[in-house]
C-alpha cells in the first residue's frame, strides 16, 4: 500500500473528525474576516467536505 492509499484510507476512517475540523476552520476564518465572506466560506467548506471519506457528515 502506497502513501496515497494510506492517506485515503486514513481520511475514510476519520471522515467525521475531518469534517468537524473543516467546519471549525471555516468558522474561525469567518470570524477573522468579520463575516464579510460567510457565503463563500460555507461553499468552500462544503466542497472540501465532499472530498473527505463518504462526504459531508456534519449537520448544520
Amino acid at each position: 500500500m502506497g502513501f496515497l492509499d494510506k492517506a485515503k484510507d486514513f481520511v475514510d476512517k476519520h471522515d467525521d473528525k475531518i469534517d468537524q475540523g473543516l467546519e471549525k476552520a471555516g468558522d474561525l476564518i469567518d470570524d477573522k474576516t468579520g463575516h464579510k465572506h460567510s457565503g463563500n466560506i460555507d461553499k468552500a467548506v462544503d466542497a472540501a467536505q465532499k472530498y473527505t471519506g463518504d462526504g459531508d457528515t456534519t449537520k448544520r
